[in-house]
């Protein structure tokens, strides 16, 4: 299996669907008005090959997680809905997922040093995964290094998540003695980011030139082709945590897979939309006259 292949789990499908479509209709991601009928759940990820039982043992892990709570529709159908703790988690992956750039990122450096006590180590292995998970790499044992522009949103999420009283964070420049784009390519498996980049390329442009030929966009095959463009794309925002340009290699394919997504996004979103309240509402209706 690919990596490509790997990451559309019926899990990520879902949140990544949640992600899109499921926030209750608002401005900004426009689908289903309200709690998610766990029959149009079925229908919606069987439009990407997800059978029914995979739904409804991932439905059942999230709601364990606390990222879904059980709802009823109006008709009282059985129905899932983002808990507060979801929301907040798709809220803060906003601005790394959609956002786009409106001038240059702040000069310098994050650093991130903790110290857990041994009797509470597991909150070090939490505190590694999530600073990880944000886009840091590794300066030092103990030693955590991200560009500026993630001060805000490292403070807000160990805020959240109540790991902040083990952490001191600084900001400032990279002074020496390793000439930083050398530093940089140590801190960060560069290899490794651009594969990712690369392979999300090798799965996506094409799709997007098909689209660029058509002269229509069909609300199904728009919702199919969009929902497994942002479930391969939403982590790459966090493993390369936007890197200087002038520190990376010249061929850096980051830059073009961020142009493909944003285009896939702009060209297929609403029309997916358009789709998942169908489906959502197309459900409800038969399940109203049933």
């Amino acid at each position: 299996m690919s990596d490509e292949q790997a990451q559309h789990t019926p899990r990520s499908l879902i949140v990544t669907f949640y992600g899109a479509y499921g926030r209750g209709g608002t401005a900004d991601h426009p689908g289903a008005p309200g709690p998610v009928p766990v029959a149009a759940l079925i229908r919606l990820l069987g439009v990407l090959g997800v059978d029914p039982p995979s739904v409804r043992s991932a439905v059942s892990r999230l709601k364990r997680r606390g990222l879904l709570v059980p709802e009823r529709t109006t008709a009282g159908a059985a129905a899932y809905g983002l808990s507060e703790a979801g929301r907040q988690l798709l809220a803060d992956g906003d601005r790394r997922i959609f956002g786009r750039p409106t001038g240059p990122p702040p000069a310098g450096w994050v650093l991130a040093v903790f110290s857990v006590p041994e009797e509470e180590r597991h909150k070090r292995h939490l505190l590694r995964s999530r600073l990880a998970r944000l886009g840091f790499g590794t300066a030092a044992p103990g030693v955590w290094i991200a560009p500026a522009h993630l001060y805000e949103e490292t403070r807000h999420t160990l805020e959240r998540l109540q790991l902040d009283s083990y952490v001191d964070l600084f900001t400032g420049a990279h002074a020496g003695f390793t000439p930083t784009a050398r530093a940089v390519a140590r801190w960060w498996d560069l290899d490794a980011l651009a594969a990712r980049h690369r392979a999300f390329l090798a799965a996506h442009e094409p799709v997007l030139e098909q689209w660029n030929r058509r002269r229509s966009v069909p609300p199904e095959a728009a919702y199919r082709d969009y929902l497994l463009a942002l479930d391969a794309w939403r982590r790459l925002p966090y493993a390369d945590p936007g890197l200087p340009p002038a520190l990376l290699p010249p061929d850096w394919p980051g830059g073009r897979a961020a142009e493909v997504f944003r285009r896939l996004h702009d060209t297929l979103h609403a029309a997916g939309a358009r789709y998942a309240h169908e489906a959502t509402a197309g459900t409800s209706r038969t399940q109203d006259a049933g």
